[in-house]
């Protein structure tokens, strides 16, 4: 079992803490490649404090769980204002539209490799650790005019995870083609990257603002369960 705690700034030391103590963590809300950066950090760490303290390193699972098709909707958006507007960054953001998404998956894997066949994790993986997994979220295709696999076919690759919507696994059961494609175009995707701000876009913005909306749509729910809790508890006592 995996407790959700999602990689805002805030989360990070708990996340750390937790998994230290032997709390094994999906780390969720994540949409940025730095973001991601400072939770296979704070993997890293936790599993070295457990070591130093002669606590079982073998024994904690975790998975770093990035949110794919909602940084394509925001992205688009603003592309398609881009192009509406015109003038010279119009071309460019149109070359760019839907692939927003792929291209920080892409990376991020490249992180992903680096971190865990590093000195520093070895060390630690010969105890047993295991890898943090990427594992791919909100992959679900929201543009109808994509395919309904986009985020399913690109970014299968070794050691990762893709969960679903019933409606893609079903649609991929359908007419998917499975085979190793997360490291084809690393080099282009990189490039669709370090492309946006010429686009006029701030892919660190979008995140943060995907972030914002996300810790809303868990917040205000818990709220309402919490608010249903107490006048039940009320009703109860009378």
């Amino acid at each position: 079992m995996l407790v959700k705690v999602p990689a805002t700034a805030e989360g990070l030391p708990a996340i750390e803490r937790l998994l230290s103590e032997g709390v094994n963590i999906n780390i969720t809300l994540l949409f940025s490649i730095p973001r991601y950066e400072r939770v296979a950090e704070a993997y890293i760490s936790a599993l070295e404090k457990r070591d130093s303290e002669n606590m079982a390193v073998n024994t904690i699972s975790s998975v770093a769980s990035f949110f794919l098709s909602r940084i394509d909707v925001m992205v688009d958006q603003i592309i398609d204002r881009a192009i509406k507007e015109g003038g010279p960054r119009a071309k460019k953001a149109e070359g760019l539209k839907g692939q927003a998404a792929i291209a920080s998956a892409k990376v991020a894997y490249q992180i992903y490799k680096e971190v865990f066949t590093a000195a520093r994790f070895l060390k630690l993986g010969a105890e047993g650790a295991r890898t943090q997994r990427l594992l791919w979220a909100s992959t679900g295709t929201k543009d109808p005019s994509y395919s309904d696999i986009k985020y399913i076919e690109p970014l299968i690759g070794p050691e990762t995870i893709n969960t679903m919507p019933l409606e893609t696994f079903n649609a991929y059961r359908a007419h998917g083609s499975p085979a190793a494609r997360l490291e084809d175009g690393v080099v282009e995707a990189q490039k669709i990257l370090d492309t946006l701000p010429e686009a006029g876009i701030d892919l660190n913005e979008v995140t943060g603002r995907l972030e914002e909306e996300g810790i809303r749509k868990f917040v205000e729910p818990f709220d309402k369960l919490m608010e249903t809790i107490r006048e039940r508890r009320i009703a109860l006592a009378a």
